[in-house]
C-alpha cells in the first residue's frame, strides 16, 4: 500500500446551487458514469420508478427538495470520487455551510436562463471565503436561455470570480447541437434521444476553418462558433491552474445534465484538474494530508438512516493518514481513546463496510451518541480543527407535546436531531419549556415531521417572540453572571449547556452591548466553551 498513492488518487467536492437548477440531476450521471447506479431516478418520481438516489429521506420525495447532505462514493477512471449532494434550499444552507468544510474543491451549477440566483450566492461566498476551487456547469442549454456572453459577465461582476469557458455550446434551446472544447479542439454533438440519453460525436482536433466542420452543424452555425470562439480568444481570461487552485478563476462548462450531455466532459475535466486533498488548518498548527497518522473531524452527524435499526451515524472527513476498520481513535473532546466500529461508505442510505479509507475520503462511524458536529479524531495528538461553526438561529418555536406520556421519546428525538445539526435545542434557565432555533423556517417542518415519522411523537410548534440568539461569555464569571441575573426570563442554555441571551429586536444586541462591555456576543458557537 502507498499511502501518497492513494491519497493524490482522491477527489473529494460538493455540489452547490439554487434550487431547480438540477444538482440532484447531475448527481445521478456522475453517479452513472462511476458505474455507481445503473438507472438515474428523479425527484418526485412515479410510483413505478426509482427516486433520486441522493434523495432519501421520505419528506425529500414528497416535496421534490433535498433537506440534508448526502454522501455519495464512486470510482472513476483510477479516481475515487467522493461526491456530496447539498441541499439547495436556503432554509437548510446550515447543512451546506458545514459540508463545504469537508470538502476540496466544489461544482456550482447554473441555470442558463436564470443566471446567478440568490443561494447560488451565499453558497459561493461559504467557498470563496474558504477559498475552495470551483467550477462551473451552466445547465439546461436545450432550453432557451440568457446571452451566454451576458451570463459569464454576470458571474465575475456579481460573484467576484474569473471565467474561462472550457467548452462553448453550439447553438441554444431548440437549435443546440453539442459544444466545442477549447483545449481538445474537439467537436462534441448533441442527439436527444428518448431515454434522455445523448449521441455523442466527438471529433478530436477539429479545425474551426475545416470543411467538416460545416458538414456536422451547418453552415450558420459553424460561423456563429467561429465568431464566438474568436471573441472569447480575444476578449475572455486565460486558464491558470494555480489561479483556479486559489479560487480565482472558474473553468465553465456547458452541457444538459437531464439529457446526459456534457456532463461526462465536465466529470473528465474535473478528476484531471480538481485537487488532491488539501491540508487542513487546526487551532495547534496545519495538517498535512500525508501525514503518516491519522486524524479526522466530524462535519455530520445523521440519526435514522435506517428507520429499521433507529442508528446514528457520523460523517468524517480523513485529514491525514490511513483509516483502518476497527481501530482505536482518540477522542480529543472526551479526552479518551474509542474503537470506531462499523465504518461505512454510502450511496446515499445505502452502505457497504470500509476495510480501509485515505486522506481525503468521507467514513460514516457508528455513533453511540458520544459525537458532536467538529469532534476530532487522532492517533493520540490533541488536534482542534478549525472552521466548523454552528450559526445563531434566526427562528424559534417552543415544543408542546401532545401525549405527557411520551416526553421521554421526545427528549430522546429532539437530542438525536440536535447533535446532527438538524436543530438547534434550547432550555430556559427559568422554566422547564423546551425551545427549538433554526436558521430556515422550513427546518421547522422538516424536525416536526421526523419527530413524528422517526420517534412516533406528535408535537405542536408554538412561534416564540424571538428574533435572533446570541452565545454570551466573558473573562469574569461575575460580569457573565450580572447579565445572566437581569436577563434571567431572555437566558437559555444550549444543548452542551452554553449560555445563551434570546433577542426579541435587533435594537436589544446594541444596549446589551453597552449595557455589559466585558461579555462577548457570539453569532456561532465556536468560540464558546463551558
Amino acid at each position: 500500500m502507498n499511502l501518497d498513492k492513494e491519497i493524490k488518487r482522491r477527489r473529494t467536492f460538493a455540489i452547490i446551487s439554487h434550487p431547480d437548477a438540477g444538482k440532484t440531476t447531475i448527481t445521478e450521471k456522475l453517479l452513472l458514469y462511476g458505474g455507481a447506479i445503473q438507472l438515474a431516478g428523479t425527484v418526485k418520481a412515479k410510483r413505478s420508478k426509482k427516486f433520486a438516489t441522493s434523495d432519501w429521506m421520505e419528506l425529500e420525495k414528497q416535496r421534490g427538495i433535498s433537506v440534508t447532505s448526502s454522501v455519495m462514493k464512486f470510482p472513476y477512471k483510477d479516481h475515487e470520487i467522493n461526491l456530496i449532494d447539498t441541499p439547495g434550499h436556503e432554509d437548510f444552507s446550515e447543512d451546506t455551510y458545514r459540508t463545504l468544510t469537508a470538502v476540496d474543491s466544489a461544482l456550482m451549477l447554473i441555470d442558463c436562463a436564470n443566471g446567478v440566483e440568490a443561494q447560488t450566492k451565499k453558497l459561493f461566498h461559504v467557498c470563496h471565503m474558504r477559498k475552495t476551487p470551483v467550477m462551473t456547469f451552466i445547465n439546461k442549454m436545450d432550453r432557451e436561455g440568457r446571452d451566454l456572453f451576458e451570463l459569464l459577465e454576470e458571474i465575475e461582476q456579481v460573484l467576484g470570480i474569473a471565467t474561462y469557458p472550457v467548452t462553448w455550446p453550439i447553438g441554444r434551446g431548440g437549435l443546440f447541437r453539442g459544444v466545442y472544447h477549447r483545449e481538445t479542439k474537439e467537436l462534441i454533438l448533441y442527439e436527444k434521444d428518448s431515454d434522455r440519453s445523448s449521441r455523442i460525436v466527438p471529433l478530436t482536433g477539429m479545425s474551426l476553418e475545416s470543411e467538416e466542420l460545416e458538414k456536422q452543424i451547418g453552415a450558420e452555425l459553424a460561423e456563429e462558433l467561429r465568431t464566438e470562439i474568436e471573441l472569447l480568444d480575444g476578449a475572455g481570461d486565460h486558464f491558470d491552474k494555480e489561479r483556479y487552485l486559489k479560487g480565482e478563476i472558474a473553468p465553465v462548462f456547458f452541457g444538459s445534465a437531464l439529457n446526459n450531455f456534457g456532463v461526462q466532459t465536465l466529470l473528465d475535466y474535473l478528476v484531471s484538474l480538481a485537487p488532491k486533498p488539501l491540508p487542513r488548518s487546526a487551532v495547534q498548527r496545519t495538517v498535512d494530508p500525508a501525514e503518516k497518522k491519522f486524524t479526522s473531524f466530524i462535519f455530520k452527524i445523521q440519526a435514522n438512516m435506517d428507520p429499521s435499526h433507529r442508528d446514528r451515524v457520523a460523517f468524517m472527513r480523513i485529514c491525514s493518514g490511513r483509516f483502518e476498520r476497527g481501530m482505536k481513535a482518540h477522542h480529543v473532546r472526551h479526552k479518551r481513546a474509542m474503537r470506531l466500529g462499523r465504518p461505512t461508505q454510502f450511496m446515499a442510505q445505502d452502505r457497504s463496510l470500509v476495510d480501509e479509507a485515505f486522506a481525503g475520503d468521507i467514513v460514516g462511524i457508528h455513533d453511540p451518541g458520544v459525537f458532536k458536529i467538529g469532534d476530532t479524531l487522532s492517533e493520540g495528538e490533541t488536534l482542534s480543527f478549525t472552521g466548523i461553526p454552528v450559526f445563531a438561529p434566526e427562528h424559534f418555536v417552543r415544543v408542546q407535546l401532545k401525549d405527557p406520556l411520551k416526553s421521554k421519546q421526545l427528549n430522546k428525538g429532539l437530542d438525536q436531531l440536535a447533535e446532527e445539526g438538524a436543530v438547534q435545542i434550547f432550555r430556559p434557565i427559568n422554566s422547564n419549556d423546551q425551545y427549538l432555533g433554526v436558521v430556515g423556517i422550513l427546518q421547522i417542518d422538516v424536525v416536526k415531521y421526523r419527530i413524528k415519522a422517526e420517534y412516533g411523537v406528535t408535537v405542536d410548534m408554538k412561534p416564540l417572540p424571538y428574533t435572533a440568539a446570541r452565545w454570551i461569555s466573558a473573562e469574569d464569571p461575575k460580569k457573565l453572571e450580572a447579565l445572566k441575573k437581569e436577563q434571567a426570563n431572555n437566558i437559555c442554555l444550549d444543548t452542551h449547556g452554553n449560555p445563551t441571551l434570546f433577542l426579541d429586536h435587533d435594537w436589544r444586541l446594541k444596549f446589551h452591548q453597552e449595557r455589559h462591555p466585558e461579555v462577548e456576543f457570539h453569532t456561532t458557537s465556536e468560540a464558546v466553551s463551558v
